[in-house]
């Protein structure tokens, strides 16, 4: 049996693990050398993540928003049949499998204002911002957004949040849904969100694998996920 000591220092072990991986998929720079030269010498997989992601390649995130994300919100809705248009909101080196592997017979769609990443799209792919959606979908069209990843990262200002969900109202079904994911920390939340009034009109919808509206993972960036029913 491990002792408390033994687990804090697992624990803390697996947060550094997380942030490490999470710094490099954002592109911030390391604090030092060291701590390059480090993880690539003894950490499973690193040295494959950074040289893939150097070479702008496909690359998987392991970390625990992302297995919360592909293992258990994913499977959820892929299973149900009322979930079958579906546009999921950025893309990055570490989306590109997402259609091929959890949405290949949905009618799915990404979205990513940056062209250059548009490889990491899906096959149906729109170079737009969030907020400019209804430019290029009719109302009703999607049962179900995806938004992950993009409030603070983007979406940073007021006015621009409440035009990016006011765009997913509308472009939503009756009763489809938003799933919202976001970083609980405070350089990355630049509105609070009982600000945006969009979200008002929205309701909280208690999702069943994860028994809760809004879902705090066990990473040192607090990701959170909300899920809303229109």
């Amino acid at each position: 049996m491990l002792t408390r000591g033994a687990m804090n220092w697992r624990e803390r072990a697996r947060h550094a693990i997380e942030a490490r991986v999470y710094r490099d998929a954002i592109g911030e720079r390391p604090e030092s050398k060291w701590k390059i030269i480090v993880p690539l010498l003894t950490e499973y997989g690193y040295a494959s993540r950074v040289v893939r992601k150097r070479l702008g390649l496909p690359t998987p995130l392991n970390t625990e928003d992302r297995r919360v994300l592909e293992q258990s919100i994913f499977p959820y809705y892929q299973a149900d049949m009322n979930f079958k248009t579906v546009l999921f909101v950025g893309c990055n080196t570490y989306t590109s499998h997402y259609q091929r592997r959890y949405f290949e017979t949905n009618n799915f769609w990404t979205i990513e204002p940056d062209e250059t990443l548009r490889k990491f799209g899906a096959i149906q792919h729109v170079v737009a911002p969030l907020e400019a959606v209804g430019r290029h979908f009719t109302g009703d069209f999607f049962d179900l957004i995806i938004c992950n990843g993009v409030f603070g990262w983007g979406l940073d200002g007021a006015s621009q949040c409440e035009a990016a969900f006011a765009q997913c109202h509308l472009c939503l079904r009756e009763g489809g849904h938003l799933v919202f994911g976001w970083d609980d920390v405070p350089r990355r939340t630049p509105v609070p969100l009982d600000e945006i009034p969009t979200l008002a009109r929205f309701q909280r919808f208690t999702f069943p694998p994860l028994g809760t509206w809004r879902y705090l993972t066990e990473t040192p960036y607090r990701h959170t996920f909300d899920f809303y029913r229109k």
